[in-house]
């Protein structure tokens, strides 16, 4: 997803003129996240299903979508590591937006839409390139 982001951003710039060494060049991937303000991708991604799971959270028991996320199937794993699951994303994301405490702010729906909203606009959420 964030190559084909930085593929559509680079098409958009278009070849950018180098002072230094007086030729034309693309944006790195660096340049390209520095420039752009908007979240990325994979972070409109992650701040979303953290906003779909404290809406799902503060549902009634009885709602089919709360019913599913609990669901146990009964069905045993592959062998090796485990892969993850919707719910480990969204509960490591959850710990990166809300600290340790961050499941008793979901109940409050002002004071989690308010969290998103800090985590949006300070990227908190953001792959840094190495």
């Amino acid at each position: 997803m964030n190559i084909f982001e930085r593929k559509v951003y680079r098409r958009i710039s278009g070849p950018v003129y180098g002072n230094e060494k007086e030729n034309w060049r693309i944006l790195t991937s660096k340049e390209i996240y520095a420039s752009v303000k908007k979240p990325t991708i994979i972070e409109t991604i992650r701040l979303n299903s953290l906003r779909w799971f404290g809406h799902v959270q503060r549902m009634e028991e009885n709602r089919i979508p709360k019913r599913v996320l609990y669901m146990n199937l009964g069905t045993t794993r592959l062998r090796g590591r485990p892969r993850n699951r919707w719910q480990d994303e969204v509960r490591e994301n959850g710990r990166i937006v809300g600290g340790e405490e961050w499941q008793e702010k979901v109940r409050n729906r002002e004071e989690w839409k308010k969290l998103l909203r800090m985590a949006r606009n300070h990227r908190i959420l953001h792959m840094r390139m190495e």
